[in-house]
């Protein structure tokens, strides 16, 4: 994990671009990646893919059984294994996501909680801040409980969980406490502006300590994912039956640019 350098000109940059990316918490980079168009429900019943843009718009698979936009596909027996297949990689995947999910969370809200009880100097404020970090990684892990946690997918949920919420929580936080860290910094008391250096540079083993073993163990289980999702997508290429227009199911693909990325499908 590369250092957090956390000076007044680090926190005004995390104030001003509204949050830091996966890259700046720590150094591991997954060696794939895969994306979906489809919201996905996983049921006693069957798994339910759905999207309102594209074609198939509808997919439910169970025990090897398929039907595509509420039309039944007949398949082989070896293709319903590979069905049967697909749907219990998904089954046994949706919960390790979701257990990653929460650990991320849980990741991201230390930090800032940290940042917070180590830079505010005012306790009333501290005190204001570390609830309102409560209650935002609360809130974030019921979003966790009531979508992955219930077998839901939607697409594009990812971003919004791990980018926009938690960019707007590093925003609000840092902008609080800026405003303590600047009346320090411009006060001229020497007093006050020697316990704001050492409270900083005391902030960066302390972060280092409380996050870097737990990000990089989070990592490497991300990092487990990857030949599951890959198996997916094997899968995928050898099914033998063809949708109406003559193409390939495909739910999951690599992230990477198609002619026709609507139709995620493949001939």
């Amino acid at each position: 994990m590369r250092r957090h350098m956390l000076s007044l000109v680090t926190l005004f940059a995390l104030a001003t671009a509204g949050g830091v990316q996966a890259g700046d918490i720590h150094g591991h980079h997954l060696t794939c990646s895969y994306n979906s168009d489809y919201d996905m429900q996983v049921q006693p019943q069957g798994i339910a893919f759905a999207r309102s843009d594209g074609h198939p718009g509808d997919v439910f698979m169970h025990d090897g059984k398929l039907r595509v936009d509420g039309r039944n596909v007949t398949v082989s027996d070896e293709d319903a294994a590979r069905l049967r297949e697909y749907e219990r990689e998904v089954r046994d995947l949706l919960p390790a996501v979701a257990g990653i999910a929460r650990d991320g969370v849980d990741i991201g809200y230390s930090a800032l909680a940290t940042v917070v009880a180590t830079l505010s100097e005012n306790g009333d404020e501290r005190t204001r801040l570390l609830h309102d970090l409560r209650d935002r990684h609360g809130e974030a892990m019921h979003h966790i409980d009531g979508t992955l946690g219930q077998g839901r997918w939607k697409a594009g949920d990812g971003s919004d969980l791990f980018g926009n919420e938690l960019q707007d929580t590093v925003a609000d936080t840092v902008g609080d406490i800026t405003r303590d860290v600047l009346k320090d910094a411009l006060s001229g008391d020497a007093g006050r502006l020697a316990s704001l250096q050492a409270r900083t540079e005391s902030l960066d083993s302390t972060i280092d300590k409380a996050v870097d073993a737990p990000a990089e163990k989070l990592g490497q289980r991300a990092e487990a994912l990857c030949p599951r999702l890959s198996h997916l997508q094997q899968l995928q290429q050898q099914f033998q039956f063809r949708l109406p227009n003559g193409e390939r199911l495909q739910l999951i693909d690599t992230n990477m640019e198609r002619p026709d990325k609507a139709s995620y499908a493949q001939r």
